[in-house]
């Protein structure tokens, strides 16, 4: 335990709680006396102060040319996600500017999975989970076949692959029926089931709607999410041990959280929208700043500051929504017309401004330079005055 003399040392400095708590973990783990622990805080303190930021300090310009400048360097190709050679994941300069347009969809959306204890651990286990995930669509469960002459779609269904991926299920018969309930209630027809075969066709002879329900049979998902195609188990060696992962193609993060098996507290999505739409603006902020961070350190380029990121993620985040810097996002809703007008659409702007009578602050530096008066930083920020002083 902390001593009361030790914790009146590290309480009488300026350090903010959680290096306050980071300073009575390294007292309690060295055993050190009231001395050190005052040497450790004022050490601490003076390199915390030292790292603060200065009043007026144009943080948005370092933090541009901090992120802008690294980002030169980036590539435009797309490379493999963390060692899963199986599933591509865009990377480089188009990840970075698909996180700060803060795009719908990404090109390439993926998420990691990470599962609970008893499944983490048993590849089986880990394989159930896969198959609630996975779409699994009726055309990989067997072959399919058309009889013109008596205007059918057969499906022979693979009794191998069924007991592989359903293998808690009593019989092969019993999941046919459950296809052919799918297919039915799907495509609206009757269906005939004999074992492991299904037959159905259209309500009148017709050639023309026996291809179109072969067409729409390709696109009926049976078990899984339909936004994921593929689902790549991997065993990695982790901080708690060596324990199964997987990672998808596609993404559905709501849906894949309520499975059971899967570890909501660690698993992580590369759609910051669906971040946002399941867990809050918190989260999404959070995932914003670490996909940046892992977009960079992809590219070598781990000494950005994470602070100039997280200034980003602030922004981007401060309205309680996910905003795109760009001029459908924060640079198009500024108050100053002119800041507005300098970034993209002037003539828009202006016209729009002069229409509903806008008055422009010059609070900003972009309007200040655009009319030639100092911006309202550093020591342009501070107003001179020489006097006399009578005795």
């Amino acid at each position: 335990m902390v001593s009361e003399d030790i914790e009146a040392v590290v309480e009488d400095t300026e350090l903010p709680r959680r290096l306050k708590d980071e300073v009575y973990s390294a007292v309690e783990e060295r055993g050190v006396g009231v001395e050190d622990a005052d040497r450790i805080a004022q050490a601490v303190e003076s390199r915390y102060m030292q790292t603060r930021v200065d009043p007026l300090d144009p943080v948005g310009t370092v933090s541009a040319q901090s992120i802008g400048e690294p980002g030169t360097q980036m590539t435009m190709n797309t490379f493999h996600y963390a060692g899963v050679a199986e599933i591509d994941v865009t990377q480089g300069l188009p990840r970075l500017i698909e996180l700060v347009d803060a795009r719908k969809t990404p090109d390439t959306p993926m998420m990691t999975v990470h599962l609970d204890e008893e499944y983490a651990d048993d590849r089986e286990k880990a394989h159930e989970v896969v198959w609630k995930i996975e779409a699994t669509r009726i055309l990989a469960l067997g072959d399919i076949s058309t009889n013109v002459a008596d205007m059918l779609v057969q499906i022979d269904l693979n009794e191998e692959t069924l007991q592989e991926r359903w293998p808690t299920v009593d019989t092969t018969e019993a999941i046919a029926e459950e296809i052919a309930e799918t297919i039915e209630s799907n495509l609206g027809v009757k269906t005939r089931q004999a074992g492991t075969v299904i037959e159905f066709g259209p309500e009148e002879p017709s050639y023309r709607d026996l291809l179109q329900l072969v067409e729409e049979l390709r696109d009926i998902v049976f078990k899984g999410i339909d936004e994921i195609s593929r689902v790549v188990i991997r065993k990695e060696d982790l901080e708690d041990g060596e324990e199964f992962v997987l990672y998808t193609e596609g993404s559905d993060f709501g849906e894949v959280l309520g499975i059971e098996g899967v570890d909501a507290s660690r698993t992580t999505c590369n759609n910051i929208h669906e971040i946002y739409r399941s867990l809050g603006v918190e989260a999404a902020r959070e995932t914003l700043i670490n996909e940046t961070m892992n977009t960079l350190e992809e590219q070598g380029l781990d000494d950005v500051n994470v602070r100039h990121l997280m200034l980003v993620a602030d922004i981007m985040t401060n309205e309680g929504t996910i905003e795109s810097i760009g001029r459908h996002g924060i640079s198009g809703s500024k108050d100053s017309v002119l800041a507005r007008a300098a970034f993209e659409v002037t003539v828009n702007h202006l016209l729009d401004a002069a229409i509903h009578g806008e008055v422009d602050e010059l609070d900003g530096v972009t309007e200040n330079v655009i009319v030639g008066k100092p911006i309202k930083l550093g020591t342009g920020d501070v107003d001179l005055r020489m006097g006399t002083t009578q005795d």
